[in-house]
């Protein structure tokens, strides 16, 4: 099992690559849920996320004649950026797999470090496959995104870095994929201070922890689905299980839709990006998925900052229509002058913004004498959106809401 002394000497090894991130007090986080959140913030991390620390730790810990046969790694993109940046700072050449449908962003960051990059399979897991028969073919060093205890108490400065920031933190609370970083966190707070809660959330559409914690052992499920693809793992590892066991107080999900209004939140509120992953732990304080107290410390680590512009586009979008600030109908009007107009009125009196109209006068869904209408729209919340649908209904128009 993995120790603190592990972890003060990982620290000793990470520290001329890794940066301490800062650890920030929020005044808007705190007046949402009436805890005092203090978030740590990774995504200011070289590389963008926290795996640079556990693959610093690990290749700095390689035998010379490792080094000299190369190291080989799958990742799905935070890792691999990890490995690249390690290894190449230590002369060692490093071969990265990652799934074929990767983010672009990571994949071109990656092979910036100096890696070579291989792309193959759908998934964590069937990159992990060809990774290990490229260990067995190359005589490289497989470097494991999270199940090896160099890179869990590389993670582990984490936790040293939260307790010094913030000493008087009551919950952490800690994004879980496959559960290198939770380990290494929470083997670090545990072992300083054992009355602090560190609590695991998972996406909904990745979640194993809490299964195997239920079942005494590690559960694999059979896909993944979710936005969070930092922490998009079948399974969690062999050597994380037994520390999410003795160290973790409770494990949550949360939701992609909620995972975006987080991630829309930082932006707008915070001016800070992160990846699905890195929202995870706000997410799940934001929308109450564990039981917290009034003025309660609260850290929730921001893992990760690398998300696809494609990916981030979607997600903000999401969000948007998540928290009511964007909504797309479709209604029918009748062929004929002024009708738009008058929809129009009711638009005006709510004061909708709008983005978009497109008429469609061939839709079959329509009698010959009608036009479909779609129209997007920038809303103010909720309530507004609520209230400009039912008088919309009310002046007798049919609508459907398509976003």
């Amino acid at each position: 099992m993995l120790e603190l002394a592990d972890i003060l000497e990982a620290r000793e090894r990470v520290r001329e690559t890794s940066r301490q991130t800062p650890l920030e007090h929020s005044h808007t986080y705190s007046a949402m849920t009436g805890a005092e959140i203090h978030l740590k913030l990774e995504n200011f991390q070289r590389t963008g996320a926290f795996k640079i620390r556990g693959a610093t730790n690990r290749i700095a810990t390689l035998s010379e004649e490792q080094k000299d046969a190369g190291v080989v790694t799958a990742s799905a993109g935070n890792h691999a950026q990890g490995v690249a940046l390690a290894a190449t700072r230590s002369g060692v050449d490093s071969k990265i797999v990652m799934p074929e449908y990767a983010p672009i962003s990571k994949v071109k960051a990656t092979k910036s470090y100096g890696a070579e990059v291989v792309l193959a399979g759908r998934d964590y897991n069937e990159a992990a496959e060809r990774a290990h028969e490229i260990e067995r073919e190359e005589g490289r060093t497989y470097v494991h995104a999270f199940d090896d205890e160099y890179v869990m108490a590389g993670q582990g400065t984490i936790g040293l870095e939260i307790i010094e920031d913030c000493p008087d933190v009551e919950t952490v609370v800690v994004p879980i994929g496959g559960g290198g970083l939770i380990s290494g966190i929470a083997t670090a707070i545990k072992e300083q201070k054992p009355d602090t809660r560190v609590i695991g959330v998972q996406a909904d559409g990745a979640s194993s922890a809490a299964p195997s914690l239920e079942k005494g052992e590690r559960v694999s499920i059979d896909a993944v689905d979710t936005i969070a693809d930092g922490i998009a793992t079948r399974s969690i590892g062999e050597q994380t299980f037994p520390h999410i066991q003795e160290y973790v107080d409770e494990i949550v999900t949360v939701s992609d839709p909620e995972i975006a209004v987080a991630l829309v939140y930082l932006l707008e509120r915070s001016k800070t990006l992160v990846e699905g992953a890195g929202a995870v732990p706000l997410a799940a304080v934001l929308f109450e998925t564990f039981d917290y107290d009034e003025d309660e410390v609260i850290v929730p680590a921001l893992c990760g900052g690398n998300i696809d512009l494609n990916t981030l586009t979607n997600v903000i979008v999401r969000g948007l229509v998540e928290t009511g600030r964007y909504l797309k109908i479709k209604t029918v009007l009748k062929d004929r002058p002024g009708a738009l107009e008058d929809l129009l009125d009711i638009f005006t009196a709510h004061r909708a913004n709008i983005y978009a109209i497109h008429h469609d006068r061939t839709s079959r869904e329509v009698e010959m004498s009608d036009t479909e209408v779609e129209i997007e729209l920038e809303m103010r919340g909720p309530d507004h959106v609520d209230a400009f649908l039912a008088d919309l209904r009310d002046a007798g128009y049919e609508v459907d809401v398509l976003a």
